[in-house]
């Protein structure tokens, strides 16, 4: 098989994997010259670069019922040898085709001799070819203790997916893959190598597959928070289950797009926010409400919290109102410090959404045109019956 029908197949396998996107930009790719995706991503330093995202093989011997890669399953399989992926992607950093690498892999064989194909890649990058860019790495669930040291060494992220939120869960769409064993414990190594003296890693992510099984957004969020504040986490991705023809869950159907995005919302509400799990509001099947953001929904059940006067607030109780974020709230107190904020067009101007006026005092005042029908945001829909955390 020529290289570029490889790279064809090998970037499309790579496309499941969003632990490396600019969030709301997963769908965005460029279509390279030879046929390959390349990636957009914005790096922590801030710099957004094209990044070359494959896996180094698509040949699999595990089961997960919801991949494209799994065993059994009839395609065209194929591997790059670590030189080939190497000099590719050189001769494409060269040309300033790419910025950067996303490297991952089927579990082709054992997950030893699996991982040490993608080290070795790395370290021909790196060591031959004195790349001094962008690495991310995907570790292999069941990688041993000194390739994570290694990879850890040679890539800025690494990542491993967990892909459900609890054993059971993850047991009931891949028999193999073992919850605590193989994946969380060897995140906890990961974060206590990231950061440290002698490795280039700064950071880790992971990934769950959104709707593949029967779990709700309540045991993503909760374990998505408990991620953040143990192991230090710098992201967690949720990817919206779709379909595979000929593998077990072909029939199943797909995971709403809109459930993912809400998912990221909440996320974002613990990352960056100041909330905590135990402070979203989920439905009574545990997921978050479909037709309402979750800071909104989170507002709606505490009127008590309400109206903010927007021009001495602190700034956790200006991120609390919905339609303002981490960037509008900073703005929002460099601003009064030089005048009052009295109208909802001067408040705009500091990147805050409309959406905020039913929940705000301006100089002591409601913004002008608020209705009362904008006022019943604070009450739950009838029959909804939310729950907190």
């Amino acid at each position: 098989m020529h290289n570029a029908d490889k790279l064809d197949l090998l970037t499309s396998g790579a496309s499941y994997d969003l632990a490396c996107a600019c969030r709301g930009e997963q769908q965005s790719r460029i279509r390279g010259s030879w046929g390959r995706w390349i990636y957009p991503a914005v790096l922590p330093d801030g710099r957004r670069v094209p990044l070359l995202k494959i896996l180094l093989s698509n040949s699999c011997s595990r089961d997960c019922v919801y991949c494209a890669n799994r065993r059994g399953r009839r395609f065209t399989r194929t591997s790059f040898r670590p030189e080939e992926m190497a000099q590719i992607f050189m001769e494409l950093n060269h040309r300033g085709r790419v910025g950067g690498l996303f490297l991952s892999s089927a579990i082709n064989g054992s997950v030893i001799n699996s991982m040490e194909q993608m080290l070795k890649t790395i370290e021909l990058v790196r060591f031959w070819h004195g790349y001094k860019g962008w690495v991310h790495l995907k570790i292999l669930p069941g990688a041993s203790r000194q390739q994570i040291e290694r990879a850890a060494r040679l890539a800025n992220r690494l990542s491993l997916n967990l892909e459900a939120p609890s054993p059971a869960r993850l047991k009931a769409i891949s028999s193999k893959k073992r919850f605590t064993e193989d994946i969380y414990r060897r995140m906890e190594w990961i974060q206590n190598l990231a950061g440290s003296g002698g490795y280039r890693c700064r950071g880790q992510t992971t990934q769950f597959v959104v709707g593949a099984g029967e779990e709700t957004d309540r045991e993503f969020a909760f374990l998505s928070g408990k991620l953040y504040t143990s192991l230090g986490l710098s992201r967690v991705y949720y990817s919206a289950f779709q379909p595979v023809k000929n593998t077990p869950l072909w029939s199943r159907p797909p995971a709403a797009f809109e459930r993912e995005h809400r998912l990221y919302q909440a996320d974002f509400l613990l990352r960056k926010y100041g909330f905590t799990a135990d402070e979203l509001v989920f439905d009574r099947n545990g997921n978050l409400p479909l037709d309402k953001d979750p800071k909104t929904s989170w507002a709606s059940i505490h009127p008590e919290a309400f109206p903010v006067e927007v021009n001495t607030a602190p700034l956790q109780q200006l991120l609390r109102i919905p339609g303002i974020g981490p960037v509008a709230a900073t703005r929002i107190i460099k601003s009064r410090r030089r005048e009052k904020l009295s109208t909802l067009d001067h408040l705009k101007s500091t990147g805050a959404r409309a959406k905020c006026a039913p929940f705000i005092l301006l100089d002591g005042k409601r913004p002008a045109g608020i209705r009362d029908a904008q006022l019943s945001l604070f009450v739950p829909a009838a029959g909804f019956g939310v729950v907190s955390g």
